[in-house]
């Protein structure tokens, strides 16, 4: 559930871009940002670091998109999320004792502190590589297409390949973690 409480801005993004444009759908991308990170503070009475980063770059982003009618920026938008998750990962190895990843990860399992620095290392590239390949997708993919055609294009990889490559992602890290975690033996009570 948690998993789709996520995804609501990017989804209403996409069913309003099918229905309409990139403008009306920013827009949309924009309300329901703010609408899931109010709900989140009146439900818990607290914010979590990653929503209010990803509401402020899609507010300033969203609307520079919207104030200068440029889709050039929505596009931006993800890589810059992307960067900025980057950084916090990458700059947690020198800032404070434990890495982001661990913070994030550290109360659900125990691991040895190389492996949650390489865990960590391993996502700050990643989102490195993702935010260059939205770069890519977005501006210098089949550059024969016409702009609408490129522009749709763009929408689908951010939505559906971008949520798979992720996943895939996911799915590796957690074969890398299952050699770190702690086995039950046969005899222990489930």
């Amino acid at each position: 559930m948690r998993f789709l409480y996520d995804l609501l801005p990017l989804l209403v993004f996409f069913a309003v871009y099918k229905f309409y444009d990139i403008y009306i759908a920013t827009a949309a991308a924009i309300v329901a940002s703010c609408v899931q990170v109010a709900w989140y503070w009146l439900k818990h009475r607290r914010f979590e670091t990653m929503q209010v980063v990803t509401l402020g770059v899609v507010v300033v982003f969203g609307g520079l998109t919207l104030l200068l009618h440029d889709d050039m920026f929505i596009k931006w938008k993800p890589t810059i999320a992307y960067w900025i998750l980057a950084l916090l990962m990458l700059g947690s190895h020198f800032v404070g004792r434990d890495t982001m990843i661990k913070r994030l990860l550290g109360e659900h399992m125990e691991l040895p502190e190389l492996v949650w620095r390489r865990l960590n290392l391993s996502w700050g590239v990643f989102f490195i590589a993702l935010g260059i390949l939205n770069l890519y997708v977005a501006f210098y993919f089949r550059p024969m297409l016409n702009a609408q055609a490129r522009q749709d294009m763009w929408v689908e990889f951010k939505v559906f390949w971008v949520l798979g490559i992720t996943l895939l992602f996911t799915l590796i890290q957690a074969f890398f973690l299952a050699r770190h975690l702690p086995h039950r033996s046969d005899n222990t009570p489930s």
